[in-house]
């Protein structure tokens, strides 16, 4: 190594430090922003409409060039978007990009944070419990009574993310509720989130982000007759376009 690379090494470092504690603080100053909105603003659409600005703000503010394809491919009418989860900053990646007619279904966890709940709660995020049984059910039905409603929902099915890369399994839930509502699934391909934040990872780094719609599955095929048939559809769509292995068939070899 020459003794330009070693100095470079160190400079690295501090400038991708440096990098990160101002995307924390132009984040920490638009959800202020975006809390203030919520609490003004009245109207559920107009709410979201200024929160998926902020969000979008977010991203030209540090400095994350982001591209997004296929928003044509999105139904008139209402549907159910899945997408995979790489991410902690997957949902403000939707949010910013998406129509505002969507609800988000968030893990129930985020019940226990009450500035985040609060700003969910005001978009109209609906919240799913993973660990008690009872309030899962209950949770499960709301889902269901909603889509069969006809309301568009935005789903993360694998319902969490690891540090390495990969595509999980994807839970029944967007699909049942896919099924009852008659609503088409729209598969979505987040890429490059999972390296701007990862798993375990306090600073944010510089990157790319690039948000791929893929084609609409009906869930009135004969098909997809079932929310297990749908899930593998939607999981070998967003596999054919996601630079990230199987991780299903990698655990399994």
């Amino acid at each position: 190594m020459s003794n330009t690379d070693a100095k470079r090494g160190p400079l690295r470092v501090v400038l991708q430090t440096l990098y990160g504690f101002h995307a924390w603080l132009v984040f920490l100053v638009c959800v202020v922003t975006a809390i203030l909105l919520v609490l003004l603003v009245p109207g559920l659409e107009r709410r979201r409409r200024w929160v998926a600005a902020v969000a979008r703000s977010i991203f030209l503010l540090a400095g994350i060039r982001s591209e997004v394809n296929g928003i044509a491919t999105l139904p008139e009418g209402h549907c159910i978007v899945v997408a995979n989860h790489a991410s902690y900053i997957d949902g403000v990646i939707l949010q910013a990009y998406l129509p505002p007619r969507f609800s988000y279904v968030i893990k129930g966890e985020m019940r226990d944070v009450p500035v985040v709940h609060f700003l969910l709660r005001r978009i109209g995020s609906r919240f799913v419990e993973r660990f008690v049984a009872s309030g899962s059910a209950r949770d499960a039905r709301s889902l269901l009574q909603a889509a069969s409603a006809g309301e568009s929902l935005v789903f993360f099915p694998e319902g969490t993310f690891l540090p390495t890369p990969g595509l999980d399994r994807f839970r029944p839930g967007a699909f049942a509720a896919a099924i009852k509502g008659a609503l088409p699934i729209v598969p979505v391909v987040i890429s490059g989130s999972r390296q701007i934040l990862p798993a375990r990872t306090l600073l944010p780094r510089r990157g790319e982000i690039r948000v791929d719609l893929l084609e609409c599955i009906p869930p009135q095929h004969p098909d997809f007759a079932s929310s297990a048939r749908l899930a593998e559809a939607a999981r070998q769509a967003i596999l054919a376009v996601l630079d990230e292995p199987d991780r299903l068939t990698t655990n399994a070899a």
